[in-house]
């Protein structure tokens, strides 16, 4: 697949799954015209969008990412866009009342500090909201759930996975980190759907697997055979596993004064 291709079917997958829920844990923090927000890593836009729209004219709102070529087609005027890498690029200090991140933080070794940096670039008061996979809590199970299957290349994602320093089950332990530093009104919510067929999950799936194809097979883990025999299996009407858990989690800086109620 076509690395362009590749990277607009993860982003429509990612938007069409879980952009429904950001929406809602944004909104439940009480983003609100006027507000300065940052949406890290923006991949696709669409809630840096959302978030323009929900802040108005007199909010901002700073889209960052490492390859912009997708944030750019935002072309709103309460948006800037940034070619930015967390792990290194300055922020701001105190200046953001809330701060998104999807599916980021798993993906970056040094993913504590960059939570510390995010922290340091809120407001007193404002609101961090990451969301992030946890792959291990919930695997496939055929024993549990007549039916459902383990793939090879899954298995062979993952261990790519852990030979890049990812962290698969970095959604699960964010309640704790945010809560360690310090954060209030912290909480956590998480979700998964059954993968099948043509489903936007089994997209996304696809998607990844094609991205680390070459990794995968160049470690040993897979062969190309392999691979293609499970994206295969992925299209028979009985095919089902379930999702890797979404976690959002959410916790607000300390105010120096009286907090606005969320």
């Amino acid at each position: 697949m076509d690395p362009n291709e590749n990277a607009s079917t993860r982003f429509a997958a990612l938007s069409a799954l879980f952009d429904a829920a950001s929406q809602r844990h944004l909104a439940d923090r009480g983003v609100a015209p006027g507000w300065h927000c940052l949406e890290v890593a923006g991949g696709g836009g669409s809630i840096a969008r959302w978030l323009g729209e929900r802040v108005g004219p007199g909010g901002r709102v700073l889209a960052t990412d490492v390859d912009t070529r997708f944030l750019e087609r935002l072309a709103l005027p309460n948006v800037e866009v940034r070619r930015h890498d967390i792990t290194r690029d300055p922020l701001p200090e105190r200046t953001f009342d809330l701060i998104h991140a999807r599916m980021v933080l798993m993906h970056l070794p040094p993913r504590d500090q960059v939570l510390l940096r995010l922290l340091s670039a809120l407001k007193p008061g404002g609101w961090l909201v990451c969301e992030e996979f946890d792959r291990l809590s919930a695997p496939p199970d055929p024993d549990a759930s007549p039916g459902e299957t383990v793939l090879k290349t899954h298995e062979a994602m993952g261990r790519v996975h852990r030979d890049q320093g990812v962290a698969p089950q970095y959604g699960r332990v964010l309640f704790g980190r945010l809560r360690d530093m310090g954060l209030t009104g912290v909480g956590a919510e998480a979700r998964l759907v059954m993968v099948q067929a043509g489903s936007w999950s089994a997209r996304l799936l696809r998607a990844s697997y094609e991205r680390r194809r070459r990794a995968m097979i160049d470690a040993g883990y897979v062969t190309d055979e392999e691979l293609d025999a499970d994206l295969a299996r992925m299209d028979a009407a009985d095919f089902m596993m379930p999702s890797p858990l979404m976690w959002s989690v959410w916790g607000r800086r300390p105010c120096e004064g009286p907090c606005a109620p969320a």
